[in-house]
């Protein structure tokens, strides 16, 4: 009965083993490891337009406000809410400017004067960190308004982290498995299905050869953690869709550019 259960376990562990071939070609299970955009994207001239139009049209069609209820007369209040008021309704009458700029520029001279020195200061965060301007493209806080990709050097050649499948395996299983082995456990990672998003085939190199080679993407979001590499992988780097191009060969690129966002 032992000997049985021994055999048992060494045939199910040689089958785990055995690289799974459909019709002449490996079948491999590769992963597309998203860091989704960290804060909303730049407007565009045309929306910024657009936006600056919807706001005057509502500000034509509201109410009159009663500042008399709102601020005692010789106030700061009242006067900076009068500056404010005359910066909107010069920007009403001139299409070139808009109501957001009017009252910025005005904040901006209360600022520099010292009026509005009892007010606390709004300090905007910087949309460019230091990861940005040093080029790491090691780092996650980097391109914070675009998706960025992992991508690995394995073999010297830079590609998505990828596996042979073994016969005794599902893809997104293989993808998994094959996620923590290259590039550690220490990501907080979460696998968008059980279904692979595209896929690319690759025809044997020489004439000689007679074994292709198929890749199956698995889609998979990364929350937290940091790219921990194993001794198979001599670099990795976070990427965006733009910066892919400059690394990834042709063909393997085309192939899989449609399942990336622009973004």
């Amino acid at each position: 009965m032992m000997s049985r259960r021994l055999f048992t376990t060494s045939t199910r562990s040689l089958q785990q083993q055995t690289p799974l071939k459909i019709k002449n070609s490996r079948i491999a299970a590769s992963v597309i490891l998203t860091r989704a955009p960290q804060i909303t994207r730049d407007a565009t001239p045309f929306e910024m337009a657009y936006f600056d139009y919807k706001e005057k049209q509502e500000r034509a069609a509201a109410s009159v406000f009663p500042q008399e209820f709102y601020f005692k007369k010789g106030t700061l209040a009242e006067r900076r809410w009068k500056e404010q008021v005359e910066a909107r309704n010069a920007a009403m009458n001139d299409p070139s400017l808009s109501l957001t700029d009017a009252v910025d520029q005005t904040r901006a001279s209360e600022d520099a004067d010292g009026a509005a020195a009892a007010a606390a200061p709004v300090v905007q965060a910087d949309r460019i960190t230091k990861a940005d301007k040093e080029n790491d493209i090691k780092k996650l806080d980097r391109a914070l308004q675009q998706n960025l990709y992992l991508i690995v050097k394995q073999q010297n050649k830079w590609q998505f982290p990828q596996t042979d499948m073994q016969a005794s395996e599902y893809l997104h299983e293989a993808a998994e498995r094959h996620l923590k082995e290259a590039c550690g456990p220490d990501m907080d990672v979460w696998f968008v299905g059980r279904q692979p998003i595209t896929h690319y085939k690759e025809s044997p190199s020489r004439k000689e050869d007679t074994e292709g080679l198929k890749v199956f993407f698995m889609k998979a979001r990364i929350y937290a953690g940091q790219v921990k590499p194993s001794k198979d992988v001599s670099d990795f780097a976070w990427l965006t869709k733009k910066e892919l191009v400059d690394y990834l060969p042709s063909e393997y690129y085309n192939s899989i550019k449609d399942s990336l966002s622009d973004l």
